[in-house]
């Protein structure tokens, strides 16, 4: 059975670039363009990981991250921080309590081998 993965992202030419290659490693790939909804297919779909975008308008990921883990449902999902900002980005994820992060533009192959070593596929 392959993984879940759940991209949350604002910018849809990212989502589709990440879904394609995701897709293409074997992953089950669910998406969501905002924080909200995202919270909300957390909840649904329970995936194996998320990777969350820090950066988008109304409920950005430092907000998702602090409601995950607030959530008894999805607080031990992992989570790996997309972001364009290299400044203090290790202190951020461990603020966070996520996994990992990937900074944008995305290496594909880097950002599989982090999901494959999260979720033990």
């Amino acid at each position: 059975m392959s993984k879940k993965i759940l991209i949350i992202d604002d910018e849809p030419d990212l989502i589709a670039v990440a879904v394609a290659r995701l897709m293409k490693a074997g992953y089950d790939v669910i998406e969501s363009c905002d924080g909200e909804s995202g919270l909300e297919k957390m909840r649904q779909e329970k995936p194996d990981l998320v990777v969350l975008d820090l950066m988008m308008p109304g409920v950005d990921g430092r907000e998702v991250c602090r409601r995950k883990l607030e959530d008894p449902l999805i607080k031990d999902i992992p989570v790996i921080i997309f972001t364009a900002s290299v400044h203090g980005i290790e202190d951020k994820v461990q603020e966070l309590g996520a996994a990992d992060y990937e900074l944008k533009p995305f290496d594909s192959r880097s950002l599989v081998e982090k999901i494959k070593k999260l979720t033990g596929s």
